[in-house]
């Protein structure tokens, strides 16, 4: 599966920033994106400051970006975010 163009790569993890309107959009967009992780099996690293996401995905048992991470980012876009 190919990169989204939209995610950058830094330090083996495919890495993209959401900036919502204010907390509770945020909190929205992460549970949603936990029941999407959840079906995959497949968990981000991310942290939420306010109305702010920063989400990083990669793959621990190999040791860097893999298919699980390329499908997980293509499904959150599919929630069509706000970027930063």
């Amino acid at each position: 599966m190919a990169k989204k163009s939209n995610w950058e790569i830094r330090e083996n993890h495919l890495c993209k920033s959401f900036t919502f309107k204010d907390f509770r959009e945020a909190m929205t967009a992460m549970l949603a994106i936990s029941y999407i992780a959840e079906e995959l099996n497949h968990h981000p690293e991310w942290s939420n400051v306010y109305n702010r996401l920063d989400i990083r995905l990669t793959t621990h048992d190999t040791g860097g970006i893999s298919d699980k991470d390329h499908e997980l980012a293509n499904r959150i876009d599919a929630l069509n975010l706000p970027l930063q």
